[in-house]
């Protein structure tokens, strides 16, 4: 089995956010994946990601392939470099001053990413936390993509829908009084048959 690091998409329509998966690079995209190692938030400014780097570089080391997208996060995070180092026998602390001096370099260039190190958190009120700003953020960038005439387009169709229940109610009145009045028992006599026609002689 060959083990790939890719992007599998979680996010909702026109809001994409991506988790980083270890996946068996014969299954689909969206399909199912060996661990889940972080997020990546793209439109986000800067872009944001979430990541468990040591199991990023677990993978790294037992083969795994990232994608194009992923191996550009990587690198930008130093991690390609640290694999590097560690692959030809740099000792642990020549390997951090290295990353850390390519850190800060890309932070200068502006070419670095807003990064939350770690996993998605293990404190349940941090992760309740993180969904809160996530369907804050979803709200207002579906606000921003929704245009006014739609939102007066959709008050409209609402309107409509509240008088057709009126319409409906007072039709279902009328249905009433009609049935009472069928129920009513007929006094009126016909006018083929009565006692003035049945007086009469035969001719």
């Amino acid at each position: 089995m060959s083990v790939k690091l890719r992007l599998r998409r979680i996010g909702r329509k026109k809001i994409p956010v991506f988790s980083i998966v270890a996946a068996d690079q014969r299954k689909a995209r969206d399909g199912r994946y060996i661990e889940d190692l972080g997020r990546y938030h793209p439109l986000r400014e800067p872009a944001e990601v979430r990541l468990d780097e040591d199991r990023a570089l677990y993978w790294l080391e037992n083969g795994a392939q990232p994608s194009d997208t992923v191996r550009s996060i990587l690198r930008r995070r130093g991690l390609l470099l640290h694999h590097h180092l560690k692959k030809k026998g740099e000792s642990p602390s020549a390997i951090e001053s290295a990353v850390k001096e390519f850190r800060e370099r890309m932070a200068a260039q502006g070419d670095d990413l807003k990064i939350a190190v770690g996993g998605r958190g293990t404190d349940p009120l941090e992760r309740e936390r993180e969904r809160a700003e996530e369907i804050d953020e979803e709200a207002q960038l579906r606000a921003q993509a929704t245009p006014l005439s739609v939102v007066q387009e959709e008050a409209d169709a609402q309107a409509e829908h509240a008088d057709e229940g009126e319409a409906d109610e007072g039709e279902g009145d009328e249905d009433e009084s009609a049935a009472e009045a069928d129920d009513a028992p007929d006094d009126a006599p016909d006018d083929a048959s009565g006692p003035e026609n049945d007086d009469q002689p035969d001719a």
